[in-house]
């Protein structure tokens, strides 16, 4: 198995502002979706979809954020991935990507828009491949990280997940 250093080397992964972990868009599609036909939440057009690698090594965190489009994300390689989330009804759980679907691991998993979530990796020195696609496509004035305090507030009965998945 590569190490995560040759895949960010090999894919030519650079920080992800905002979130953290590594990344590279690797598709935008050509054509866009018009502000006039996207719902209200939107500010403007959108591609039709985008998708990226992404690269989350131990010790580090894809904070707690949230988009106003769903996104899938697909498990490549590496360490299982912790993903925490709270949906719109404010019911918070972790999933688990990774290629064990013997164990509850999910080779590929939905966030709806709107939803919170942050991802990590548990095991040491070690870290997950994965690709993440949205639709319609990302951009940066679709992407939110609350607070660590505003979740604690909006959300105290989930403490635990919020100080797992968020900085101070």
């Amino acid at each position: 198995m590569k190490t995560a250093q040759e895949w960010i080397e090999k894919l030519r992964l650079t920080p992800l502002p905002g979130e953290g972990g590594m990344y590279r868009e690797v598709y935008r599609s050509r054509e866009s979706i018009p502000a006039d036909a996207l719902p209200e939440r939107f500010n403007g057009s959108r591609s039709f979809a985008t998708s990226i690698y992404y690269l989350l090594r131990s010790g580090e965190l894809s904070v707690m954020h949230r988009l106003r489009q769903d996104e899938v994300w697909h498990f490549y390689q590496g360490s299982p991935l912790n993903i925490g989330i709270i949906d719109l009804d404010g019911k918070a759980q972790v999933k688990s990507m990774g290629g064990d679907i013997d164990e509850g691991e999910h080779l590929q998993l939905t966030l709806p828009a709107g939803h919170i979530f942050g991802a990590s990796v548990e095991e040491e020195d070690s870290y997950s491949l994965v690709g993440c696609t949205v639709a319609p496509g990302f951009d940066f004035a679709d992407f939110e990280a609350p607070s660590r305090q505003w979740l604690l507030d909006q959300h105290p009965g989930h403490r635990e997940l919020i100080l797992r998945f968020t900085r101070p």
